[in-house]
């Protein structure tokens, strides 16, 4: 044999040595590995982070398929066994408070895995003299009498009590609230029901679910509220030219991509803040998480801790969203499909908490990290790793485990004190000078943070408008990591995508409003569930 035949062989032979060795450091998979596609559905709350994580492991060859439609769905189609994971952002809802029918997983057939952290936030579209309110602040109280008909117009007086100086239009308030079963609303209304129960409980009395209302992930309407299917229908909904006066609870990552603001919420320390990946950090350090091995509910999180947190950084409205992931073969559930879930949830619970802050989210701190690996070791089919936690590169914690996300985060500005005049940095995606992510609004003054904005379209500071539409990516496409410096885009949901993400459709305006806008209020409860088509998953809600 030829010399340089033998020192070809002699290449091949460390090219492969060195796949084999990538696929074992910090969570890379290995490259010439052959993967079953396989496809989940659920949270669209925590749908913008796995969207990009499955986008990031088309390079590997995995194809993971996503369908958006809500915690509620995903659930369902879980125990249905027609996806082969679920995203919720509650557990199984085994003894539901709301009159809702008991959901009863079969005992060891599934685990809860904490994915990412965040906030769910309050996106707002309000103007004064054809200038965008960029910030905008609310205490608890004032926000569940919003989301229950108490307060009507935005210059209510309690409202403007949490904002001194801001001047505020005499115009309706347009509640903006989910249509179908989401982990969203169940967030939402547990805190509601937590910390201001007496208002909660009286307005399930007025809808007529008095005794069975608490934590509902069904949101109850009364006329003047818009329900919409999915965090992105609420987004979309809210940035339409039509949405001026509407208020709506997304996650935080939806505001940052649709270039919104959020209304600062006050905590138990009296500042006002909003979920910035340092803010959540430092809040779900109060956050209990179950670590009873031996529960069903392990790794689930009780958020009274965060709620009443006395850290001036605390955001009350900060949680977990959860993978629900298959610990039998079941459904359309095989080996080869545990082997690139497996895969895939190493690559997102290593390197791709790295991306959760461009994204809005918080990236998870290192107990849940590798509390997550000891899970992905239950998944049957998976070809289990031995990953050095330290080199995941996760921003939240040292490479000694310290949380180094929550103990540099950095502490609000007297402006966002209550009582002070509302700081004029912005909030949320309408922070002055700043991209997605990052602290918080700094500066003082008492005339209110406002942007130029004409036709709905805000205006930059060169006077050129700016779409506010969010952008859609399709989750199905094989490109490759963005830049650090790319800006994360909106993921879609069947129910509120725009039609130009379908192929041959022109530039229209959302699903979601184009309904809204044909049924003149909104006013309705309908929960659209997203469902299989015959090569993967029509995408809705949550």
């Amino acid at each position: 044999m030829s010399s340089p035949v033998i020192n070809a062989l002699r290449r091949l032979g460390i090219l492969a040595a060195l796949l084999g060795i990538l696929g074992t450091v910090a969570g890379t998979p290995a490259v010439a590995d052959s993967y079953t596609p396989i496809a989940g559905a659920g949270s669209t709350w925590a749908e913008n982070a796995v969207d990009e994580w499955r986008r990031a492991v088309n390079q590997y060859g995995m194809r993971i398929s996503y369908a958006g439609t809500g915690s509620s769905d995903g659930r369902r189609q879980f125990l249905s066994g027609t996806v082969d994971f679920a995203v919720s952002d509650i557990p199984f809802q085994t003894n539901p408070t709301d009159g809702s029918a008991a959901e009863r997983p079969a005992s060891g057939s599934y685990a809860y895995m904490p994915i990412v952290a965040g906030g769910t936030v309050f996106m707002y579209h309000l103007t004064v003299n054809g200038k965008r309110v960029t910030n905008l602040r609310l205490s608890g109280d004032v926000v569940t009498k919003i989301f229950t008909g108490a307060v009507k117009t935005w210059d209510d007086p309690v409202i403007k009590a949490d904002n001194p100086g801001l001047q505020l239009p005499h115009r309706t308030i347009v509640p903006v609230v989910r249509s179908d079963g989401s982990g969203s609303t169940a967030q939402f209304t547990l805190w509601m029901a937590n910390q201001h129960r007496a208002l909660w409980n009286a307005y399930c009395a007025k809808v007529g679910r008095s005794g069975a209302c608490g934590q509902t992930s069904y949101y109850p309407t009364v006329s003047g509220m818009i329900a919409q299917s999915g965090d992105l229908g609420v987004a979309g909904y809210v940035a339409q030219n039509y949405g001026e006066g509407a208020i709506g609870y997304v996650n935080y990552s939806y505001a940052l991509n649709a270039h919104y603001p959020v209304a600062k919420i006050l905590n138990h320390s009296g500042y006002y803040t909003e979920p910035t990946p340092q803010n959540v950090a430092v809040s779900l350090l109060k956050a209990r998480i179950n670590t009873n091995k031996s529960s069903s509910d392990y790794l689930t999180q009780q958020l009274d801790g965060v709620y009443n947190d006395s850290d001036r950084r605390n955001y009350p409205l900060s949680s977990y969203s959860y993978m629900i992931l298959p610990l039998k073969v079941q459904g359309t559930f095989t080996k080869a499909k545990g082997k690139t879930l497996g895969a895939f949830s190493y690559y997102f619970m290593c390197q791709g908490q790295q991306q959760a802050p461009k994204l809005g989210y918080s990236p998870l701190p290192i107990n849940l990290v590798q509390a997550g690996f000891d899970q992905i070791r239950r998944i049957p089919g998976v070809q289990a790793q031995s990953i050095n936690i330290k080199n995941c590169n996760n921003p939240t914690f040292t490479t000694s485990g310290q949380n180094k996300l929550a103990q540099t985060a950095p502490y609000p500005a007297a402006c966002d004190k209550k009582g002070a005049a509302p700081c004029t940095g912005g909030s949320g995606g309408a922070k002055s000078g700043s991209g997605s992510g990052g602290g918080s609004g700094t500066g003082t003054g008492t005339g209110g943070e406002v942007e130029a904005e004409a036709d709905g379209v805000p205006a930059t500071a060169s006077g050129t408008r700016r779409r506010r539409r969010p952008r859609i990516t399709d989750p199905g496409d094989d490109r490759r990591p963005k830049p650090e410096c790319a800006r994360p885009r909106p993921t879609r949901s069947e129910h509120s995508r725009p039609a130009s993400s379908r192929p041959g459709a022109g530039r229209t305006r959302t699903r979601a409003a184009q309904r809204a806008e044909r049924s003149g209020t909104g006013d309705s409860r309908t929960a659209q569930e997203g469902r299989r088509s015959g090569d993967g998953l029509d995408e809705g809600g949550e």
